[in-house]
């Protein structure tokens, strides 16, 4: 799971609480859409933000709605100027990126927006004392420095192919943010961005509201408020759609087809990186076991979890690159083999015990795997997994519960995660797997430690050359396949279900992170009304 991903969901209180802040999104004396402005939208996601500000991680794959980064990226996932005024002039062998600015930008509160807030922005992440824990996607920024009002330039350790992809990240306000302790204070709650909308109100747990910014430099969006209703539970964030409570929302395979073919719906496919997985902690004697982990790759049916869990929208996956990526190494797909695995096992020491579950040394083959409560798609996954495990006589115990409760048990419990990133490959491998983030909260939450991985991913990342890249990565990839740390079972579609009185729908291929930034949402200020 990427750090943004898992440390951004937030369970809702209780069930009822979050139906009740879903529905009172809608006009009470009118139902479902009919009794919303026609200049507003409601939306269903599953997840909430822990902070809103840039500085310790909101938004930092774009799209967030209050900001803009230096760049953006178009619905083909092309590079676009944002605040920037044309894409970077890259010098001194890739080691340096100079940015001109957009003139005339402010923010939402009528300052100027100026290259002391890009500076600010960059260098405040990069403190040790902030609290960020994606600053090391930044790790090769040696410095910023600002040339009068409108150029920035990026110096860098190395030359980092994927920095350009790294300046959508979301620009602060000097004069706001950089007032009281960037951690704790009220920027977070508080923010003031750039970007098309600003921030009308948030109701922990169960929505945020957003008005459009009459300050904004772009064409002025005709989705004037935009709502997104904190609904965590698939089955009620359906509920709430049926209701009409909500313009749209994200639903998992066997809720969406409910609604194919239903008058005023339609269902939108987004293509992803996003992928679940299984995590094998080594600090577990059973998961840690490299006779267990390489069984398990094998003996898991990825087919059947596509074609039965995801009704076929998605892929099978096997490490963190989809196999639809370019980047993706080839011939590292596994084929299922349950006989093999069974083999492994066996010559592994893992010898058939009682009711079925392997033995070695007195030690049973099981342990613990996890899901977050009311993720209907990770619970079938785990299921579907544990199922594959006990045919094996592996026995993986099921068990649901708040973020908060699986966290502090990660390090010894396997957990059903997801992540992932189109944007470069450097972005998801490097933080799952390299051996220097083991058990650093949701980097690398297998602890994972393969020194040919560590040195393929520093290559990888330092490399200016786009084929000396690839070897690095296909190198990864051959490795996860002979020494797996995770048990990568798919690559999903996101699915969204959204009422028909908007056009101009579009979707990105998305991230694992499916909320405020992505779904057909991810440009809510390009909507236009149904003619």
């Amino acid at each position: 799971m990427s750090a943004r991903g898992a440390r951004t969901l937030v369970a809702a209180a209780v069930l009822g609480s979050v139906a009740a802040g879903a529905a009172a999104c809608s006009d009470p004396s009118k139902p479902g859409a009919a009794g919303r402005s026609k200049d507003s939208a409601v939306v269903g996601v599953a997840y909430e933000p822990d902070t809103l500000s840039p500085l310790l991680g909101y938004g930092k794959d774009g799209n967030s709605k209050i900001f803009d980064g230096l760049l953006t990226r178009d619905a083909d996932m092309r590079l676009r100027p944002a605040l920037a005024a044309a894409l970077p002039e890259v010098g001194d062998g890739g080691k340096t990126y100079t940015y001109r600015l957009r003139k005339g930008v402010k923010f939402s509160d009528g300052k100027p927006f100026t290259a002391q807030d890009v500076v600010f922005t960059y260098d405040t992440i990069l403190d040790p004392k902030t609290n960020n824990p994606s600053k090391g996607e930044l790790d090769a920024v040696r410095d910023v420095e600002a040339k009068g009002d409108h150029t920035v330039v990026f110096r860098l350790k190395y030359p980092y192919a994927a920095f350009a992809e790294r300046t959508v990240l979301p620009i602060a306000p000097k004069h706001a943010a950089g007032n009281g302790d960037v951690n704790t204070g009220p920027f977070n709650t508080k923010p003031i961005g750039t970007g098309p909308y600003t921030l009308a109100g948030w109701s922990k747990g169960e929505k945020l509201s957003f008005k459009a910014n009459p300050r904004y430099w772009g064409p002025k969006p005709k989705v004037r408020k935009l709502t997104m209703a904190i609904i965590m539970d698939d089955d009620i964030r359906a509920t709430r759609l049926r209701a009409g409570d909500l313009d749209g929302a994200i639903l998992p395979p066997n809720l969406a087809k409910a609604f194919k073919g239903e008058q005023g719906q339609k269902t939108l496919a987004a293509e992803t990186a996003d992928h679940r997985a299984v995590t094998l902690p080594t600090g577990n004697p059973v998961t840690g076991d490299k006779a267990v982990r390489r069984a398990l790759d094998i003996g898991v049916d990825r087919k059947a979890m596509v074609d039965g869990l995801l009704e076929g929208a998605g892929h099978a996956a096997y490490g963190p690159v989809p196999t639809t990526s370019e980047w993706f190494a080839k011939g590292t797909e596994r084929a299922h083999d349950p006989a093999r695995a069974k083999r492994i096992l066996t010559d592994g020491g893992w010898k058939p015990g009682a009711g079925g579950i392997r033995t070695k040394d007195g030690k049973r083959a099981a342990f613990t795997l996890w899901y977050p409560a009311g993720d209907k798609l990770r619970q079938q996954h785990a299921l579907a997994f544990a199922a594959d495990a006990k045919k094996l006589g592996v026995d993986a115990k099921v068990e649901s519960g708040s973020w908060e409760v699986i966290e502090p048990r990660m390090k010894r419990d396997a957990v059903l995660a997801g992540g992932g990133s189109p944007a470069d490959p450097d972005f998801d491998l490097h933080g799952m797997l390299h051996s220097s983030l083991a058990g650093e909260g949701f980097n690398n939450m297998a602890s994972y430690d393969n020194p040919a991985v560590d040195a393929a991913l520093e290559k990888g990342r330092q490399s200016g050359k786009k084929a000396e890249r690839k070897k690095s990565y296909d190198t990864v990839q051959r490795e996860l396949a002979k020494d797996p740390g995770y048990i990568f079972l798919t690559h999903i579609d996101h699915l969204y279900v959204i009422g028909d009185r908007w056009q101009n729908l579009t979707t990105q291929i998305e991230p694992h992170d499916h909320g405020y930034g992505t779904g057909p949402w991810w440009n809510a200020e390009s909507w236009q009304p149904k003619q």
